[in-house]
């Protein structure tokens, strides 16, 4: 917030209050005051302690209130005097002060602009003028990454992942609820996106190292320009969602590579329910028992390498075969025919979907 904006209202004050009036940062420096000779002066660090409590403080002849829109306070007012009255002067200013600056980071902000950006809570022809006005560069590209918690939930991890990014004329770090926290990142047009991976990655290490926390992050598309973030932030959200269903194992989860797993999970759950009856009229897909499935997964996993398969699984070859017509017996599928492993592979997803989501059929 700008300190003029601090010192304009300390300057409309000092005829009501009729004493010395002013604002010190988090650091004790005076910013703003009625007499425009402090301004600058470091006070003594015993002042400091009227940042660690919502108490109003009084020494030396002076009266302290903190205040600020964030957890910690940022700013304190200082009133002359060491009165009852000092003190109430102290509250008074302080509470006015709080709701300017609530307004003005409001207006003037852009984290907070960027906030209501991916979360479509601007309208579109406004984003442009906004930007403008905040003189936000729009010929860029940026990426939305979305950090969930999921166990272990402390507030200071957002001040973690602020620190990792400290650019933030390019970077935004956004506290979207107790347990998401969005990264917008400025990037290179032609950033790979195994790259954009291995920040993710670094992310979650640097949380997990210093809270042990397990985190997931979910990373949209890249973008240019303001308005297509908010589409970033949904494909990051849905990269989440998706791998929450199908890559159960994995911590970072890109849009880019969820592949038909995202088809299928924007189908209706009936039409998957209809699908499932189709392919499997001879037999249920319940009707196949754990080493069955495992069977089939790592023969997918070694690419219908019938061979590889077996050794792998520690089995002849002919006991694999025969595993195989079993299947096809029980389900008319022959896992061995690129086409038929094909349906079998999407039928075995989309089982998967459904049974994720129970409620829903």
């Amino acid at each position: 917030m700008s300190n003029r904006l601090f010192q304009a209202i300390i300057h409309q004050m000092t005829d009501a209050v009729d004493r010395t009036i002013g604002v010190i940062d988090a650091s004790g420096t005076v910013i703003s005051c009625s007499e425009l000779g402090r301004i600058g002066e470091v006070l003594s660090p015993e002042v400091n302690v009227v940042f660690q409590t919502n108490e109003p403080l009084v020494t030396d002849g002076y009266a302290y209130k903190a205040f600020g829109s964030n957890m910690h306070p940022e700013y304190a007012v200082f009133v002359e005097g060491d009165d009852e009255l000092a003190e109430k002067y102290a509250g008074v200013v302080a509470v006015s002060l709080a709701g300017i600056k609530q307004y003005y980071d409001e207006k003037y902000d852009r984290g907070n602009f960027i906030k209501n950006v991916i979360l479509d809570n601007i309208l579109p022809g406004d984003i442009y003028l906004k930007a403008r006005e905040l003189r936000f560069n729009n010929d860029v590209t940026r990426v939305v990454i979305l950090i969930r918690i999921v166990e272990h939930v402390d507030v200071s991890v957002f001040d973690v992942i602020q620190n990792l990014f400290p650019d933030k004329s390019k970077d935004f770090v956004i506290n979207l609820n107790e347990t998401d926290i969005a990264l917008i990142k400025e990037v290179k047009s032609n950033t790979d996106p195994r790259d954009l991976e291995k920040l993710a990655r670094s992310i979650a290490d640097s949380v997990g190292a210093e809270f042990y926390t397990h985190v997931l992050v979910g990373i949209g598309t890249t973008v240019e320009g303001i308005k297509d973030l908010a589409r970033s932030f949904r494909e990051a959200q849905v990269a989440l969602e998706v791998g929450k269903v199908f890559d159960t194992e994995k911590t970072i989860v890109s849009y880019d590579n969820l592949g038909i797993a995202r088809l299928i999970y924007q189908l209706p759950t009936t039409l998957c329910v209809m699908f499932l009856k189709e392919v499997f009229k001879r037999g249920s897909i319940e009707s196949l028992d754990q080493e069955t499935l495992f069977t089939i997964q790592k023969f997918f996993e070694n690419n219908l390498n019938v061979s590889e398969t077996s050794r792998k699984l520690f089995v002849h070859r002919n006991t694999l075969v025969y595993r195989l017509e079993k299947i096809k017996k029980l389900t008319g599928l022959d896992l061995r025919e690129f086409d038929d492993a094909i349906v079998f592979k999407v039928a075995l997803m989309v089982k998967k979907y459904l049974d994720s989501n129970p409620m829903k059929y």
